[in-house]
């Protein structure tokens, strides 16, 4: 019985980033047809930037999260018949001629999550960034029984019909760990593929105190 083929799209959660959306979504349609960009109330241009670049934009009318953003955006996958969704950030930090690595990844239908590993060309990681993810992404790799070099990394790709998308009750920055959890837990097979990411100097949008006692709750409940 032949696989049926893919349908892929690059999702990409957004806000506020007007300045280089745009770029993200004309370089990402180089490799895919469709860009899916969420924009979590925005209080700029990111969706008028989006669109124009050629993305289909759903707008949330409050902020969410960036985790209820990719909720969002794998149930309208789901809608439309995609197989597969390669997640993005909409700041630009992530390179998209890296995009075929995941599309060959997912080739195999036993795969069904696809993680970057930045730690495989660590270049212009902040040192204090790398030993933090470095440490969690040993924990988590205890936790899920298999090897995740870079847990914290959001350049991913997702099979649709992974449960575990849909299911993760986290709607911030928990939201990605939790899936990487409840999909080893359902006996998902998770890989890796080596990426770089593009440091430009932006800051980051995860708090530090906020999302570790995020983290933590997490690990408590499940």
């Amino acid at each position: 019985m032949s696989t049926p083929p893919l349908r892929v799209a690059i999702v990409v959660p957004a806000f506020r980033e007007e300045a280089r959306i745009a770029e993200v979504v004309r370089e990402a349609k180089r490799f895919v047809d469709t860009v899916l960009v969420i924009d979590d109330y925005s209080p700029d241009e990111t969706s008028a930037q989006a669109l124009a670049a050629g993305a289909m934009v759903i707008r949330h009318e409050v902020n969410k999260g960036k985790g209820a953003g990719l909720k969002t955006a794998f149930a309208r996958l789901a809608e439309l018949g995609y197989t597969h969704g390669i997640t993005m950030d909409g700041d630009g930090q992530h390179d998209a001629e890296q995009i075929p690595l995941f599309l060959k990844a997912i080739e195999d239908p036993k795969v069904v999550l696809v993680a970057g590993n930045r730690f495989s060309n660590p270049q212009g990681m902040p040192f204090v960034r790398r030993m933090v993810n470095a440490s969690m992404s040993w924990l988590i790799s205890r936790i899920c029984r298999c090897p995740i070099p870079d847990s914290q990394c959001g350049y991913r790709a997702l099979a649709v019909a992974n449960p575990a998308i849909l299911c993760a009750q986290s709607d911030h920055y928990d939201y990605e760990t939790e899936v990487l959890i409840l999909t080893a837990r359902a006996g998902g097979r998770i890989t890796s593929v080596p990426v770089r990411t593009i440091y430009q100097g932006q800051p980051s949008k995860i708090r530090p105190v906020r999302d570790a006692i995020r983290f933590f709750k997490l690990l408590c409940r499940i």
